[in-house]
């Protein structure tokens, strides 16, 4: 499961933007920015607005930066015209507010917009704003994820060197675009989203056309920003990237007419992918070059195919993977366990949905049924 904070705005529906003034700080290069991911793989970090400081998402995916309800509201923004926008989820309604004076690290911008949406559920990105591409294309981002930081260069710049993929800005939306190859088919443009908390995620004929054989589907849960969507998911080896194939990687698969489909894109190269390289990101110089860690981790699969949210002292099923032990064990969504193992399940990691194949998990519902699950590899 995870959140996927993209978001195109329809050309032209609420006039053009105002200029953006984006300067970067002399000593920009030595100003790396700190960062933790969020449960759901997002780059979240400190930033300033207005002079005060802001929990921010930094998301490529996104091409206006976004803030939250409840912050604009916090932080009085003056939300005027309103428009449609396409987001991952659904479409959603948004506001548009000045954009003010932004500091991350060392840019700046004064001036801009920023885009607040209707739409429910904004508590889950555990961020203020999310930055976009409408300020984040200006420059290079040098993203270090094993050490959990990032600058912001000027294009041109090398500062490391790696396998290097075509790299460039989406005509309109401006999000940054490469390539992958699975099998013998070239899928582009993909959308280089930080926001994506996924590895790789495919549009509906993208995937029909890599015809792919040997791959075990099964269905998994994920969060936008116009709501939840269920896309079809398997593990799978035969993507290259920069000229160098790819580790065993998780799919998502869109359904017809999905985000990526009516963006213009064949799909998204989100952190989950990512996380695993030190990251250059410069459009403006036509490259993305990634640098492998010393170690990539494993893909991380469910085993019992049972996704599930905490609310305070239980779990509530939000989606039971097709083909799955839970679904063959008939369980459903919106149903809610109390113990795992005989311990409560309130505060306790939920290892045990990922747990190794064979392992017998004991759960009690909160409604005192009691339910014995086998885990095992399904996809």
């Amino acid at each position: 499961m995870s959140f996927l904070l993209t978001l195109i705005l329809a050309a032209g529906a609420a006039g053009d933007p105002p200029a953006d003034g984006i300067t970067l700080a002399p000593d920009t290069e030595a100003r790396w920015i700190a960062f933790d991911l969020t449960p759901s793989n997002q780059i979240r970090f400190e930033a300033v607005l207005n002079g005060r400081p802001v929990r921010a998402v930094l998301d490529t995916g996104l091409t206006n930066t976004l803030a939250t309800t409840e912050f604009a509201t916090r932080a009085r923004l003056a939300a005027g015209k309103r428009q449609q926008a396409l987001a991952i989820g659904g479409g959603v309604e948004v506001a548009w507010a000045p954009g003010g004076t932004l500091v991350i690290g060392g840019l700046t911008r004064r001036g801009g917009r920023i885009a607040i949406p209707d739409a429910p559920g904004q508590e889950r990105f555990g961020a203020d704003l999310l930055i976009g591409s409408d300020v984040l294309s200006c420059c290079a981002l040098d993203i270090d994820y094993a050490v959990r930081r990032f600058r912001i260069l000027p294009s041109g710049r090398m500062p490391f060197t790696g396998h290097t993929a075509p790299l460039a800005l989406q005509r309109d939306s401006e999000v940054p675009v490469t390539e992958i190859r699975l099998g013998g088919a070239r899928l582009r443009p993909m959308i280089v989203d930080t926001g994506d908390g996924a590895s790789v995620t495919l549009s509906r004929a993208a995937w029909n056309s890599a015809n792919y054989r040997g791959a075990t589907l099964t269905t998994t849960l994920g969060w936008g920003i116009g709501g939840a969507l269920v896309s079809e998911a398997a593990v799978l080896n035969g993507f290259t990237l920069a000229g160098t194939a790819l580790p065993e990687t998780e799919l998502r698969i869109e359904g017809e007419g999905g985000y990526s489909a009516a963006a213009g894109a064949a799909g998204r190269i989100g952190t989950g992918l990512l996380l695993g390289y030190r990251v250059l990101l410069d459009p403006r110089a036509g490259r993305m070059v990634l640098q492998p860690a010393a170690s990539i981790p494993p893909v991380l699969r469910s085993t019992s195919g049972l996704l599930l949210g905490a609310e305070g002292t239980h779990l509530r099923v939000l989606h039971v993977m097709r083909g799955s032990p839970a679904a063959e064990g008939g369980w459903r969504e919106g149903e809610t366990i109390c113990t795992a193992d005989g311990l409560p399940v309130a505060g306790r990691p939920i290892e045990w949905s990922a747990g190794a194949p064979g392992r017998v998990v004991t759960l009690t519902l909160c409604d005192g049924a009691e339910r014995r699950l086998t885990l095992r590899k399904f996809y």
